[in-house]
C-alpha cells in the first residue's frame, strides 16, 4: 500500500548495483543539502505571516538591498573575471563591497607595474603590493627615472640653463641633487616590492628591471651617489638579504629576471635557491655591469644545477667557454634562447680570453638546433666586436647602442655575410648629438653595408636606424623589393627609449599597468 502512495523519486546512479551503494548515499546527502539551502532562501524571503507590520518592513528592507551591493562575493568575482583591468577598477568604485572583491587572488595571477622613480609613486605602490604581493604568481616591475637624469625636466630644475658666471657649477649641483633624490626614492620603492613578496610561495615568474639610462649615461657614478644616500650600506644590505630570502622561500619559481638593478644581485644570491627550484628553473636573466673586478653573478659550477633552462641572459664577459660546455652536457635540456649584453665597461674590467670559441658554438648548435642568440652592444669598439662575432653563432637579433664609439662598416658587412640565414632584427641607435660620423663607413665608400645587409639577410624582418639618413632612400627601395616581410624604421628623433625588459623577457605578454589607476 505504501508503494502506491509514495511520490516517485528520480533513481540515483548505481542504485541497482552493490558497488554503487556508497554513491547512492552520497547522492542522497547532496539532495538533502540542496533542499535545506532552498528552504533557508524561502524562509528569508517569506518572513513571518503572523506579524504583518514586521513582514512589510522586511520586504521593504529587502527591496532596498536588491541592488549590486547585495550580490554574493563569488558572483562579483565571477563578473570581474570577464573585465579587463581598467574596467575592473572602475566597477569597483560602485560600493565598498565591490571594492573588497577587487583584489581577489584569482583575478590577479599576473601583475606588471611600470614605476616612475618619484616619491608620489610610493603610497600607491605600497597599497597595491599590500593587496597583491602575498598571492601574485607572475610579477614584473620596471623602474623608469624619466627626466631626472637629463639636463631638464627633473625635480628642482629651474627650467633653463644658467648663462651667467658659475652656470656650470649650478647645473652640476642640480644634477647631483636630482641623482640623490632618484636613488633615495629608488631604494624605498625596491624595498617596498621585496618586503611585500618575501613570504609569497606561489611566485612563479619574478622580473625586476631598472632604468637603462643608469647603465648608459652614468656608469660607475651611481656608486658614488649610492654611498651618499646610504653611507652605512644598511639599505643595500637589507635589499640583498630580502632578495635572497625570496629565492630561499620560493617553491614554484620558474622564471627569474633581474636587469640593471643597482646592488641587488650579488655573486652569492643564487646559492639561496633550493636545488629543487634550480633544477626546474626555465628562464634565468642576470644583467648587471656593476659587479666589481672579475667576479660574476653566476659561475659554471652554479650553472650545473639549472638543468632545465630554456632561456638564459648574461653579460657576455660572464658567458665563458666552461659555461658553454656545461650547457652541452647530456643532463641539460636544449637551450632555446641566449641573450648576451656586451658593454664597454665590462670589456674594460673583464677579459675576453675565456669566451667561447667557434667550436663551442658548433657544439651548442648540435645540442640544440633551434638555439637563437640576441646580442645587445653598448659602445663596443670594432676590434672587440670582431673578436666576439664568431661565425657559428646563430645570431637572430643584434642591437647597437652607441654614445661614444661609432659602428664601422666592416662590422655591418661581417654581420650580413656570417648571419644571413639567422638574422631577423638589426637595430642601430645613436644618442650623440653630432651624428655626422655615424655609422663610420669610411672603410667602404662604394657600397652601403646597410643596403647589402637588407639584401643578403633574407629573414630580416626589422631594420631600425637612428641618426643615419644618407642612404635612407636606398633602404626604402630595398624594403619595397623585399615586400612586406621587411620593415625599415628610420628614426631621426633623439628621444629613443629602449625597453629594458626586451633583452631578457622576450615574448612576454604584458599585463595592464595598474599603478596609474589604483
Amino acid at each position: 500500500m505504501l508503494l502506491f502512495l509514495s511520490v516517485p523519486q528520480p533513481r540515483p546512479p548505481g542504485a541497482r548495483t552493490r558497488v554503487g551503494a556508497a554513491r547512492v548515499v552520497r547522492w542522497r546527502r547532496q539532495r538533502l543539502q540542496q533542499l535545506r539551502r532552498l528552504r533557508g532562501l524561502l524562509r528569508g524571503l517569506r518572513g513571518r505571516p503572523e506579524a504583518g507590520s514586521r513582514r512589510r518592513g522586511r520586504m521593504a528592507l529587502c527591496g532596498q538591498a536588491a541592488g549590486a551591493a547585495s550580490l554574493p562575493s563569488e558572483l562579483i568575482v565571477h563578473i570581474f573575471s570577464f573585465l579587463p583591468a581598467p574596467d575592473r577598477l572602475r566597477a569597483s568604485a560602485s560600493c565598498s563591497h565591490w571594492r573588497e572583491c577587487l583584489f581577489y587572488p584569482a583575478l590577479w595571477p599576473q601583475l606588471r607595474i611600470c614605476l616612475r622613480v618619484s616619491p608620489a609613486e610610493q603610497p600607491r605602490l605600497e597599497f597595491l603590493m599590500r593587496k597583491c604581493g602575498w598571492f601574485v604568481r607572475e610579477l614584473r616591475v620596471e623602474f623608469a627615472a624619466e627626466n631626472y637624469l637629463s639636463g631638464g625636466g627633473g625635480p628642482g630644475d629651474g627650467g633653463g640653463s644658467d648663462t651667467g658666471t658659475g652656470g656650470e657649477d649650478v647645473e652640476s649641483l642640480q644634477l647631483s641633487t636630482r641623482w640623490l633624490e632618484v636613488l633615495r626614492t629608488y631604494l624605498e620603492l625596491v624595498l617596498c616590492v621585496l618586503v611585500s613578496i618575501r613570504n609569497n610561495r606561489n611566485l612563479q615568474k619574478f622580473s625586476l628591471f631598472g632604468d637603462i639610462s643608469v647603465l648608459q649615461q652614468q656608469g660607475s657614478l651611481s656608486s658614488t651617489y649610492l654611498s651618499k644616500v646610504d653611507p652605512d650600506g644598511k639599505k643595500i644590505k637589507q635589499i640583498q638579504q630580502l632578495f635572497e630570502e625570496i629565492l630561499s622561500n620560493s617553491r614554484q619559481l620558474k622564471w627569474l629576471s633581474c636587469g640593471f638593478m643597482l646592488e641587488i644581485v650579488t655573486p652569492t644570491s643564487l646559492s639561496s635557491l633550493p636545488n629543487s627550484i634550480a633544477n626546474t628553473m626555465e628562464h634565468l636573466s642576470l644583467l648587471d655591469n656593476n659587479v666589481p673586478g672579475n667576479s660574476t653573478l653566476i659561475t659554471a659550477v652554479e650553472l650545473e644545477r639549472f638543468v632545465n633552462l630554456r632561456s638564459l641572459a648574461l653579460d657576455f664577459c660572464d658567458f665563458t667557454a666552461e659555461m658553454a660546455r656545461v650547457l652541452t652536457d647530456s643532463n641539460h635540456v636544449p637551450l632555446q634562447r641566449l641573450s648576451l649584453l656586451v658593454h664597454n665597461a665590462s670589456v674594460m674590467h673583464k677579459s675576453l680570453d675565456n669566451m667561447p670559441n667557434d667550436e663551442h658554438w658548433k657544439a651548442l648548435l648540435r645540442k640544440s638546433a633551434s638555439l637563437r642568440v640576441y646580442i645587445m652592444a653598448f659602445d663596443i669598439k670594432s676590434e672587440d666586436m670582431l673578436k666576439i662575432l664568431k661565425p657559428s653563432i646563430p645570431l637572430e637579433r643584434i642591437h647597437f647602442d652607441s654614445y661614444i664609439t661609432c659602428v664601422s662598416g666592416a662590422i655591418v658587412d661581417l654581420i650580413s655575410r656570417q648571419y644571413d640565414k639567422f638574422l631577423t632584427h638589426f637595430i642601430l641607435m645613436n644618442d650623440v648629438i653630432d651624428t655626422s660620423g655615424f655609422p663610420d663607413l669610411s672603410d667602404n665608400r662604394n657600397e652601403d653595408p646597410l643596403v647589402l645587409l637588407a639584401w643578403r639577410c633574407t629573414k630580416l624582418s626589422l631594420l631600425a636606424v637612428h641618426g643615419y639618413t644618407v642612404w635612407a632612400h636606398n633602404l626604402i627601395a630595398i624594403a619595397r623589393l623585399r615586400g612586406s616581410d621587411l620593415k625599415v624604421l628610420e628614426v631621426t628623433e633623439e628621444s629613443i627609449d629602449f625597453d629594458q625588459g626586451e633583452l631578457a623577457d622576450q615574448d612576454v605578454d604584458p599585463v595592464h599597468n595598474l599603478i596609474e589607476q589604483v
